[in-house]
């Protein structure tokens, strides 16, 4: 497949933007973690206690820009904001659910 460009940035395949997009060290995590619930800040962080305040908000951030997430804001006070799967976030479960099951089976390789 010939380079093509995306949002400005160029990749040599759309493997290569699927994992821009859902990559990394915690993408998936949070994704995983909104497959079923709306969850407020807190709850995701309390869910990934590994995380940084400032890796969380910039992975919420980038999820939220490339639409695979919705951030709710309610004006009140303090401020309620509630994140939540898109539609197209939705449908990268099913790819992390394989994933799953494949690193289950690798694991299970190398457990005697």
């Amino acid at each position: 497949m010939p380079e093509f460009t995306f949002k400005e940035k160029k990749y040599n395949n759309p493997v290569e933007l699927s994992l821009d997009v859902i990559g990394g060290k915690w993408k998936m995590p949070i994704i995983w973690r909104l497959r079923e619930d709306i969850l407020r800040y807190g709850e995701i962080r309390k869910s990934l206690p590994k995380v940084t305040h400032k890796m969380l908000t910039q992975q919420l951030r980038e999820l939220e820009s490339d639409e695979i997430i919705i951030r709710k804001v309610y004006p009140e006070v303090p401020p309620k904001v509630e994140y939540s799967l898109t539609l197209l976030g939705k449908s990268v479960i099913p790819v992390i659910d394989l994933l799953r099951e494949w690193g289950e089976e690798y694991r299970s390789v190398f457990i005697k």
